[in-house]
């Protein structure tokens, strides 16, 4: 139930508009709004709220306490309502969104160029497609199901396990044109993902290799910049194998170093349980078993 003292959306949205504009005039210029109306809600908020919002000094406007403190809520509430209105709109006629959380380079070179195929089952379907690196919370997070590795999975949640973890190392055919020994790797340019700084240190731990030296090279954000940069032929790249594969069919990477390394950790389909009353989760989960399972066909 909404109270007698709630802003309404068209009082917030003349506040903030006068809050950075100084005056009534300029806020309603903005707005396409007149003066008057503009002047009308800002009375009316200040009515509704018992305080002054602004000091009125030579038909200039600047906030009072109050008012500082009310634009720190007002400005993100609004920009939340359009954020909610858009989502909304995403909707585009189409009765039903599945809303994805996914890790970036998974979801940008493996999961997008297959989901052409899905959508051809239910072209009635709108997706809505975010990148997350951090673990999804479903109770505040807009997202169906989310398709990150193991250690992103979160209590109360389900989850089922899509593929093991695999690292392979890659380089550029200008850089490595035969397959090395583990030696010769440490003597090549690293190429680092900033946000999983252990990987080549736990490569060369498990090679039996001092892993001091294994942290200098060229970082990145992302799978996809080092894939980029070991294309480039800037250095070695250590990468999950299942989104090197493309690179390495077409030729722009090679393996430099026979054989792979198990991470312990997998990609994994998470999803809270209310998404199984969904009928387009529960195809669109079956559709990524089944391309799942293609892989190893």
């Amino acid at each position: 139930m909404r109270h007698a003292y709630t802003p309404s959306v068209p009082e917030l949205e003349a506040f903030c508009a006068c809050a950075r504009a100084g005056t009534t005039i300029q806020a309603a210029q903005q707005l396409g709004r007149t003066q008057s109306a503009v002047s009308r809600s800002i009375a009316g908020l200040e009515a509704k709220l018992g305080v002054a919002l602004f000091i009125r000094a030579r038909q200039r406007l600047s906030l009072s306490d109050a008012g500082r403190a009310l634009l720190r809520e007002a400005g993100p509430l609004l920009d939340r309502l359009d954020d909610a209105a858009m989502t909304v709109m995403a909707f585009g006629g189409q009765a039903r969104v599945l809303r994805i959380a996914v890790l970036p380079t998974f979801g940008r070179l493996w999961l997008i160029p297959r989901l052409r195929g899905f959508q051809a089952t239910m072209p009635d379907l709108s997706i809505d497609m975010a990148a997350r690196l951090a673990p999804v919370d479903f109770e505040t997070d807009p997202f169906d199901l989310a398709i990150q590795r193991t250690r992103h999975r979160t209590p109360g949640h389900r989850h089922i396990h899509l593929l093991d973890e695999e690292l392979t190392v890659v380089a550029a055919p200008s850089l490595v044109r035969t397959p090395l020994g583990t030696d010769d790797i440490l003597r090549l340019p690293l190429l680092q993902q900033s946000t999983r700084p252990t990987l080549w240190p736990d490569w060369c731990r498990a090679m039996g290799l001092d892993p001091r030296h294994a942290l200098r090279g060229a970082r990145f954000d992302h799978f996809d910049m080092v894939l980029d940069a070991a294309t480039a032929g800037l250095g070695v790249a250590l990468v999950p194998e299942i989104l090197a594969r493309a690179a390495i069919a077409r030729g722009d990477l090679i393996r430099a170093l026979p054989g792979d390394l198990a991470t312990g950790e997998a990609y994994t389909l998470i999803y809270p349980d209310h998404s199984e009353a969904l009928p387009h989760f529960a195809r669109f989960r079956d559709w990524l078993r089944a391309e799942i399972e293609d892989i190893w066909a």
